[in-house]
């Protein structure tokens, strides 16, 4: 297997691509040289076979949304309110979207783990394990809210890039805003109003 990690990214991202736009079965070690622009073969020598390949842009995908070191600081600075809540959650559905064939590809993924145990586990710890981070950070910080606000905040919003990407007509962009805040506003009621 060879290691050069520039190379293995573009093979990663080019995975990606290919995922977002044919689905799992159109995932060829083939379609991966084509969409790197690469010589055939290049991505068999990176990656041991397609199970392995499938993984790998699983934690790709997780690498390329780490959100910047200033996104975890401004969670930290101003106001602990519903208000910086839900700038933030406005801030994370943006990222997210933005990296529309990422998000697509991880839905790719997370039907076929149904289909692969080894995938299954690894996105059953990833996940987990993001949606932990997130709790913990949000308890930390001094955010208003608690565990449950933060699940709450991941299953509507996640839906909701789900369908923003998918079937866009369903809530037009201009819907997605008013959307974002709603959901904030329904997990995490003003103080003195119970939800």
């Amino acid at each position: 297997m060879r290691q050069n990690p520039a190379r293995r990214a573009a093979l990663l991202d080019a995975a990606i691509e290919v995922l977002a736009r044919e689905g799992v079965r159109g995932l060829t070690f083939r379609a991966v040289d084509v969409e790197a622009e690469v010589p055939n073969g290049t991505a068999s020598n990176y990656f041991s076979n397609r199970d392995d390949l499938l993984t790998q842009v699983g934690h790709r995908f997780y690498e390329r949304m780490e959100p910047d070191p200033g996104i975890l600081a401004a969670m930290l600075e101003g106001s602990r309110d519903r208000e910086h809540v839900t700038r933030l959650m406005h801030e994370l559905v943006e990222r997210l979207s933005d990296f529309r064939s990422g998000y697509l590809a991880l839905m790719e993924l997370r039907l076929e783990a149904t289909r692969r145990p080894e995938l299954r586990r690894l996105l059953t710890e990833r996940i987990r394990a993001d949606l932990d981070f997130n709790i913990g950070n949000h308890l930390r910080s001094g955010m208003p809210g608690d565990r449950t606000t933060v699940i709450l905040l991941y299953l509507a919003l996640n839906w909701l890039i789900l369908e923003r990407l998918t079937l866009p007509g369903v809530f037009p962009d201009e819907q997605i805003h008013d959307l974002v805040t709603e959901a904030v506003a329904h997990a995490l009621p003003a103080p003195g109003n119970p939800a």
